[in-house]
């Protein structure tokens, strides 16, 4: 993809605009694919030029994605529609309430936020974005915090509006907490509902933690947020836009405000919270970021989560966990496990989603990584990805994922995604995900039915589809691969 870089850079938005209808593929290399195994010897992923990819979404210079995941609403025996589910930029409309789309944006308030869009696609258009639009924003969980100065719904009032001026110096820019995740519901059961969980902050004392929140959808056009029932501890599904009037106890009408109603916490079998390990500041702020998959009608939240003891390191050099929590009904109230320790340590800012892989009883796992130092190119930004020996919980022990000294984040388990960049060898492979069946599984696309899996992911260097520099996130592309997986 270096050429597509030079071709951005020439072109601006016209090459983006053609690469985005038109998917890369790859010249082969003149050499044999190189390969690795994994699931204990059993499969051999091989890294080869020739795997398909290509770009997603070319985003206007105010919208990014991050974390797309493409979801298919049917069986693998019926054809399409999927449904893509992702993170984007919060809602902005101008004096006239309409959308409004502010060129040069920087994402430097964790406070603002963000939005869950989503738009349906056919089998055949899998390799591009849908038409989207905004389905809800971020709130402020209604959990445990420290008195402070709030306004009418709750919320912190903030001393000045983030955009009134820009300091000198930008702040480092970030993804306020949303991570949608999206697993269809006890259709066995005859819930016709999508879920979706997603991360909402809460304050505590001087700084904030993240905490897990839900809401569902019949359509994926309108959602309802899981609200804590006034003066109760019940909780209640409320359309979201909508919400109690106090005084009057009856739901006001949709509101055309970004301000959101607070949400309540999805709660563990204990009835505490799900929250995060440590709190933090800013942009560091991490915890619960994952995947859900249901397998044999039990659903498997995977996340990842700063290790208890290393909460008062530097946010640069917490190390994560990987944990597990199981659930029956994701509808109910306290319901979901404790945590259960998956892996022990990972390095820090580890991204891994975990899925049933496609056609097989293994996990799937895919983890943030750099290449080898002696790799082609160096130890830049990959993708890597494992299988495990089965669908025990025991398996995960048994993976190999980074090279010693493990700090370093790098692997041999590579999958060479070539897409993206900036032209000189440097990549980032921020927010990925991968197609999922309804219940959170590994999937592909019906135009690749041989794949073990098709993934996505945001590249904050490759070039905006105006050629500008500007934001690391507003404006840049999300691209698309696939990976090839045999028995050996």
């Amino acid at each position: 993809m270096r050429s597509a870089a030079r071709l951005l850079r020439l072109a601006g938005p016209a090459a983006i605009a053609f690469l985005w209808i038109v998917p890369a593929r790859a010249e082969p290399e003149s050499t044999a694919p190189s390969c690795y195994a994994t699931a204990g010897g059993a499969l051999e992923i091989c890294r080869s030029g020739g795997e398909p990819e290509g770009v997603l979404y070319a985003p206007p210079t105010c919208r990014f994605a991050s974390g797309v995941q493409i979801v298919r609403l049917q069986a693998r025996s019926a054809p399409g529609p999927l449904q893509a589910v992702f993170q984007a930029e919060p809602p902005r409309r101008d004096k006239r309430g309409k959308e409004a789309c502010e060129p040069d944006l920087r994402a430097t308030d964790p406070a603002i936020g963000g939005s869950v869009r989503s738009g349906r696609l056919t089998e055949q258009l899998a390799g591009t974005m849908p038409p989207t639009a905004y389905r809800f924003w971020s709130g402020t969980a209604q959990a445990e915090t420290s008195p402070r100065r709030r306004g009418r719904h709750g919320h912190r009032r903030r001393e000045a509006k983030p955009q009134e001026a820009r300091p000198a110096v930008e702040a480092r820019e970030g993804v306020g907490a949303r991570d949608p995740i999206t697993v269809a519901g006890r259709d066995w059961a005859g819930d016709d509902y999508h879920y979706v969980f997603m991360i909402a902050t809460e304050a505590v004392e001087e700084r904030r933690r993240h905490v897990l929140i839900q809401a569902r959808t019949l359509d994926f056009e309108t959602f309802d947020v899981r609200q804590r029932a006034a003066g109760t501890e019940a909780t209640e599904w409320v359309p979201f836009g909508e919400q109690k009037t106090a005084a009057r106890g009856r739901r006001s009408r949709r509101s055309r405000s970004p301000e959101p109603p607070p949400l309540a916490p999805v709660l563990d079998e204990a009835g505490k919270p799900i929250v995060g390990n440590c709190t933090g500041e800013g942009f560091d702020v991490q915890g619960l970021v994952g995947s859900v998959s249901v397998v044999d009608q039990v659903y498997h939240y995977f996340y990842t989560d700063v290790l208890p003891s290393d909460c008062s390191e530097p946010p640069a050099k917490r190390r994560l966990g990987l944990y597990l929590r199981t659930s029956r009904d994701v509808t109910a109230e306290k319901v979901w496990s404790a945590p259960q320790t998956m892996i022990d340590v990972l390095p820090p800012d580890t991204l891994v989603r975990v899925g049933k892989a496609k056609g097989m009883e293994r996990w799937a796992i895919a983890y943030s990584c750099f290449r080898p130092a002696n790799a082609p190119g160096g130890p830049v930004a990959d993708i890597c990805l494992h299988y495990t020996t089965d669908l025990s919980t025991a398996s995960f022990k048994a993976l190999a994922l980074f090279a010693e000294p493990a700090s370093a984040a790098r692997s041999p388990a590579y999958l060479a995604l070539r897409s993206g960049g900036d032209g000189s060898g440097r990549y980032s492979r921020d927010g990925f995900f991968w197609m999922t069946d309804r219940y959170g599984n590994v999937d592909t696309p019906g135009t690749y039915p041989t794949k073990g899996g098709f993934l996505t992911w945001l590249d904050r260097l490759a070039p905006r589809s105006d050629g500008s520099a500007g934001s690391s996130l507003y404006g840049r592309p999300v691209y698309w691969s696939t990976w090839t997986v045999r028995r050996r």
